[in-house]
């Protein structure tokens, strides 16, 4: 009889879940639609690999926001629609002009901002319609709401993936802060008692490596429930 396959293993949650103890704070734009602050500290969080800028407000509340390239400590951010398109400052995207880099794009409005929130991420401002048109930075074109909020500018860290890793030790520790398993053997490089890739005279898959979202579970392993390659227009 095999063993437990590692997705086995990971889907009973246990060490493999997300490190949320970890987590800095809930990075959400604030609730009300106008207002002035002031960068108070960057910080760093172990659960993104952008740096945090926790800014005050004139109401007294402290928001913690994704820091953008050039930001400062003492620097004033202001959110609102009528203010000026400045680094920093967040507004409508609606109300931004084409060409211009924005960033922790709401895909909703109020939803706090979901899209190109990672180090050295920009998305562009295409057009304007019933509709606002963006670039993100995958090259996908996305139209969402004009009232949708945005961030100007380009997320902060982007020379994170410049710097070598150089050993094995950095490597997993860079991981285990986000609970992820290293080092990692791949399938076929196992014993067909350990995976159903392994085995053989070399170093090859020997079945379909598509399988079926009904498999059992140690079958299940490849590429699940394969969907259309073609993008969707």
């Amino acid at each position: 009889m095999g063993k437990r396959l590692r997705t086995q293993r990971r889907g009973k949650g246990s060490v493999y879940k997300a490190p949320s103890h970890r987590y800095k704070a809930e990075v959400k734009y604030p609730k009300f639609s106008k207002g002035q602050g002031k960068v108070e500290t960057l910080e760093h969080d172990p659960a993104r690999s952008a740096p945090l800028a926790m800014v005050r407000f004139e109401n007294g509340e402290k928001v913690y926001m994704i820091a953008c390239e050039s930001l400062a400590i003492g620097q004033t951010v202001q959110i609102g629609a009528e203010i000026p398109v400045e680094v920093g400052n967040v507004l409508p995207v609606g109300n931004i002009p084409e060409g211009t880099s924005i960033f922790n794009v709401e895909m909703q409005p109020g939803d706090g901002g979901k899209l190109v929130r990672a180090c050295g991420g920009s998305a562009t401002v295409v057009s304007h319609g019933a509709t606002t048109r963006i670039s993100l930075p995958s090259g996908v074109f996305k139209s969402i709401n004009n009232h949708c909020k945005a961030t100007i500018g380009k997320v902060a860290g982007s020379g994170r993936k410049d710097i070598p890793i150089a050993k094995a030790g950095k490597k997993a520790n860079m991981l285990r802060s986000k609970s992820r398993v290293y080092p990692r053997t791949s399938g076929v490089a196992m014993n067909p008692v350990d995976h159903p890739h392994g085995g053989g005279g070399h170093q090859h898959v020997g079945k379909p490596s598509t399988v079926s979202k009904h498999a059992w579970p140690g079958r299940k392993v490849g590429n699940i429930a394969p969907k259309k390659k073609k993008k969707r227009k």
